[in-house]
């Protein structure tokens, strides 16, 4: 059966706004009959969202519009059978981090390092642990990966249009 309802969420002006669109885009998922699929758009490649939408039996197709912005359609996957998917219990540490309840966002835009770095570790160091958090920085941070990866946390990093960086933490 083909899905030929698509519901479409342009966070695109969220994201401008300085408004975290993820809790908008779970709210249109968890609306979405079985019958209907989910087209995003936004001004860069969500690649965190990926594995959320996953976790939540979707398959997704992105590309980039001639506007610069992405388009991704996420589907019902239909030939994963139950028994294929991994069963997550929905109190574990995977649960948390695959399905966060919260987006703690920080901004360190404007801030010389180590300030970015600093800031966001003391972020991490009081996450609730049901939750994720997003980081804007001004650039790539690449000193705080070990430093992560020493706490226990895993980030994604994609560089936004406006030339900042946006990293996406969450619990291994």
């Amino acid at each position: 059966m083909t899905n030929t309802n698509t519901v479409t969420v342009d966070v695109r002006e969220d994201i401008r706004s300085g408004r975290e669109p993820f809790l908008r885009v779970m709210k249109a998922v968890a609306e979405l009959r079985t019958d209907e699929q989910l087209l995003l758009i936004a001004p860069f490649q969500p690649t965190p969202l990926f594995h959320v939408m996953e976790g939540r039996g979707f398959a997704h197709q992105g590309q980039v519009a001639a506007s610069g912005d992405w388009e991704i359609l996420f589907t019902r996957q239909t030939n994963t059978r139950p028994e294929e998917k991994a069963v997550i219990p929905p109190h574990s540490p995977d649960a948390a981090a695959a399905n966060p309840a919260q987006i703690v966002e920080i901004d360190a835009r404007g801030l010389e390092p180590p300030q970015p770095l600093v800031k966001i570790l003391e972020a991490v160091s009081t996450l609730p642990a049901d939750a994720a958090l997003r980081a804007l920085t001004d650039r790539r941070p690449l000193h705080l990966y070990p430093q992560l990866e020493e706490r226990g946390f895993t980030a994604d990093t994609e560089e936004q249009t406006d030339g900042s960086f946006s990293t996406y933490v969450r619990r291994r």
